[in-house]
Protein backbone atom coordinates (compact mmCIF):
# COMPACT_ATOMS: atom_id res chain seq x y z
CA UNK A 1 0.00 0.00 0.00
CA UNK A 2 2.83 2.22 1.06
CA UNK A 3 4.66 1.73 -2.31
CA UNK A 4 1.18 2.92 -4.39
CA UNK A 5 1.26 5.63 -2.42
CA UNK A 6 5.12 6.91 -3.00
CA UNK A 7 4.50 6.38 -6.95
CA UNK A 8 3.37 9.71 -8.62
CA UNK A 9 -0.11 9.63 -10.40
CA UNK A 10 -0.30 10.28 -13.91
CA UNK A 11 -2.79 12.33 -15.16
CA UNK A 12 -4.33 11.88 -18.63
CA UNK A 13 -3.37 15.24 -19.93
CA UNK A 14 0.49 14.64 -19.05
CA UNK A 15 -0.04 10.90 -20.33
CA UNK A 16 -1.20 12.13 -23.52
CA UNK A 17 1.59 15.38 -23.60
CA UNK A 18 3.78 12.62 -24.03
CA UNK A 19 2.33 10.88 -27.16
CA UNK A 20 0.90 14.41 -29.01
CA UNK A 21 3.63 16.94 -28.42
CA UNK A 22 1.32 19.38 -29.60
CA UNK A 23 -0.45 19.31 -26.09
CA UNK A 24 1.45 21.69 -23.17
CA UNK A 25 0.85 23.56 -20.27
CA UNK A 26 -0.90 27.14 -21.12
CA UNK A 27 2.28 28.61 -19.10
CA UNK A 28 4.33 27.54 -21.59
CA UNK A 29 2.59 29.00 -24.75
CA UNK A 30 3.68 32.46 -26.22
CA UNK A 31 2.00 35.51 -28.06
CA UNK A 32 -0.36 34.10 -31.21
CA UNK A 33 -0.46 30.22 -29.67
CA UNK A 34 -4.14 28.86 -30.18
CA UNK A 35 -5.96 25.93 -29.25
CA UNK A 36 -8.20 23.74 -27.39
CA UNK A 37 -8.32 23.12 -23.31
CA UNK A 38 -7.86 19.47 -23.12
CA UNK A 39 -7.71 19.30 -19.31
CA UNK A 40 -7.53 21.68 -16.66
CA UNK A 41 -6.32 20.55 -13.35
CA UNK A 42 -5.17 22.51 -10.01
CA UNK A 43 -2.31 20.47 -8.32
CA UNK A 44 0.81 21.65 -9.83
CA UNK A 45 1.90 23.64 -7.08
CA UNK A 46 -0.68 23.05 -3.92
CA UNK A 47 -0.37 26.26 -1.80
CA UNK A 48 1.79 28.10 -4.14
CA UNK A 49 -0.80 29.77 -5.70
CA UNK A 50 -2.42 31.89 -2.11
CA UNK A 51 -5.47 30.11 -2.47
CA UNK A 52 -6.29 26.07 -1.85
CA UNK A 53 -5.64 23.63 -4.83
CA UNK A 54 -9.85 23.38 -4.87
CA UNK A 55 -10.49 27.38 -4.88
CA UNK A 56 -8.21 27.62 -8.00
CA UNK A 57 -9.68 24.58 -9.76
CA UNK A 58 -13.07 26.88 -9.29
CA UNK A 59 -11.92 29.74 -10.12
CA UNK A 60 -10.16 28.57 -13.10
CA UNK A 61 -13.36 26.77 -14.53
CA UNK A 62 -15.55 30.12 -13.23
CA UNK A 63 -13.37 32.31 -15.42
CA UNK A 64 -14.32 29.50 -18.77
CA UNK A 65 -10.92 27.90 -18.73
CA UNK A 66 -13.26 24.59 -19.44
CA UNK A 67 -12.59 21.29 -21.63
CA UNK A 68 -12.87 22.49 -25.34
CA UNK A 69 -13.21 25.68 -25.09
CA UNK A 70 -10.92 27.73 -27.57
CA UNK A 71 -8.17 29.52 -26.41
CA UNK A 72 -5.38 31.98 -27.77
CA UNK A 73 -2.64 33.92 -26.16
CA UNK A 74 -2.60 37.57 -26.63
CA UNK A 75 0.11 39.10 -24.69
CA UNK A 76 2.58 38.49 -22.01
CA UNK A 77 3.81 41.41 -19.54
CA UNK A 78 7.22 42.49 -20.15
CA UNK A 79 8.74 41.30 -16.70
CA UNK A 80 9.13 37.14 -16.63
CA UNK A 81 6.37 37.41 -19.37
CA UNK A 82 4.26 37.84 -16.95
CA UNK A 83 0.79 37.77 -16.96
CA UNK A 84 -0.07 36.45 -19.87
CA UNK A 85 -3.41 37.71 -21.52
CA UNK A 86 -5.69 34.85 -23.33
CA UNK A 87 -8.80 34.92 -25.40
CA UNK A 88 -11.21 31.94 -24.37
CA UNK A 89 -13.78 31.88 -26.88
CA UNK A 90 -15.46 35.62 -26.97
CA UNK A 91 -13.63 36.84 -23.45
CA UNK A 92 -10.31 37.85 -22.70
CA UNK A 93 -9.14 37.21 -19.39
CA UNK A 94 -5.27 37.79 -18.14
CA UNK A 95 -3.93 35.10 -15.14
CA UNK A 96 -0.63 34.32 -14.02
CA UNK A 97 2.10 31.88 -15.94
CA UNK A 98 2.01 30.08 -12.13
CA UNK A 99 -2.01 29.48 -12.34
CA UNK A 100 -1.59 28.98 -16.15
CA UNK A 101 0.58 25.57 -15.28
CA UNK A 102 -2.81 23.84 -14.23
CA UNK A 103 -4.45 24.32 -18.00
CA UNK A 104 -3.24 21.75 -20.48
CA UNK A 105 -4.08 22.92 -24.34
CA UNK A 106 -4.04 20.80 -27.72
CA UNK A 107 -2.01 24.13 -29.79
CA UNK A 108 -2.58 23.72 -33.85
CA UNK A 109 -0.73 25.48 -36.12
CA UNK A 110 -2.16 28.13 -37.81
CA UNK A 111 -1.90 29.97 -41.07
CA UNK A 112 -0.09 32.84 -41.57
CA UNK A 113 -2.14 36.20 -41.05
CA UNK A 114 -4.83 34.31 -39.53
CA UNK A 115 -6.92 35.86 -36.93
CA UNK A 116 -10.58 35.17 -35.29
Amino acid sequence: MHDMLAQPIEDAAVAQAAVDPAVRRLSAARPGDAGVIVEVRAETHPGDHGVGVEELQRRLLEFGFVEGAEIEVLHEGAIRRDPIAVRIDDMRVALRRRDAEDVWVRFVTRAAGARR
